[in-house]
């Protein structure tokens, strides 16, 4: 039986299928506080705060592999060398412990290039941009429409979208908040992209942004989808703020 568990607090889940459990996160952006200098507002780096907590999970999980899905880098094409550094750092922390997935991101362009130059105990790997399935399990990024393999699992987790809730309190104060977005797949939109029917589809879920300087779609106004299939791939959409607190249908939030 396949399962998704978002971990209280974090954004991040446990996948666990065939027998497995994999540390699952979305959208890392690694160096991403460069993008924000080059537009005149300094931001103290957070590299070495996101790699520990990384590390930290993965104890804490007793997870045997590590899923980033989508999005480890910030530029599009390759890696600035900031960038670079943080994700070789990453790589070092954790690719001597456990295996490395990730499945391609739009901000992922070259992340091959460098995972190629670089060697360690563990593999890691980079999958094509339609996604990866394990088991009963899809991951797809969300930018491009997942493989028929993948979209058939049971259970498909994405990124991407970065899904947040813009909340208001009784005297008008308001505040944005990370959220995962869970839901049963509606294979309507998938229809024209595939070459057969989805007889049984499963459930959708779409995790927050790892890095929590990224923004996102909120979810509960006007705001356009960025994925293809977003809205109307997911019916009856909850969603859930990082404590486990559910809000409820996203669109009445």
């Amino acid at each position: 039986m396949a399962a998704v568990e978002p971990i209280p607090g974090a954004p991040v889940a446990v996948v666990t299928t065939a027998n497995v459990r994999l540390l699952v996160l979305a959208d890392y952006h690694a160096g991403i506080e460069l993008r924000f200098k080059q537009n005149g507002v300094e931001i103290p780096s957070r590299a070495d705060e996101r790699r520990e907590t990384v590390c930290s999970l993965l104890d804490r999980t007793n997870a045997s592999r590590l899923v980033i899905v989508g999005d480890l880098a910030t530029d599009i094409g390759r890696p600035s060398a900031t960038e670079r550094d943080e994700i070789e750092r990453l790589f070092e922390a954790v690719a001597g412990t456990v295996p490395i997935t990730i499945v391609k991101g739009n901000h992922d362009g070259d992340l091959e290039t460098l995972v190629d130059e670089v060697k360690f105990e563990h593999d890691i790997s980079v999958t094509d941009s339609d996604g990866w399935r394990f088991g009963a399990v899809g991951f797809v990024h969300g930018h491009t429409w997942p493989a028929e393999d993948v979209l058939d699992a049971s259970i498909l987790v994405m990124g991407h979208e970065h899904p947040m809730v813009n909340l208001t309190d009784a005297v008008g104060g308001g505040s944005t908040e990370r959220v995962w977005l869970r839901g049963a797949l509606d294979p309507t939109p998938f229809e024209p992209h595939t070459s057969s029917q989805l007889l049984d589809p499963g459930s959708l879920v779409v995790c927050p942004a790892f890095n929590d300087l990224t923004g996102g779609t909120w979810i509960n106004t006007s705001q356009t989808f960025l994925a293809p299939f977003l809205p109307d791939g997911i019916n009856d959409g909850q969603a859930y703020l990082l404590n486990g607190t559910r809000l409820g249908p996203y669109g009445n939030i």
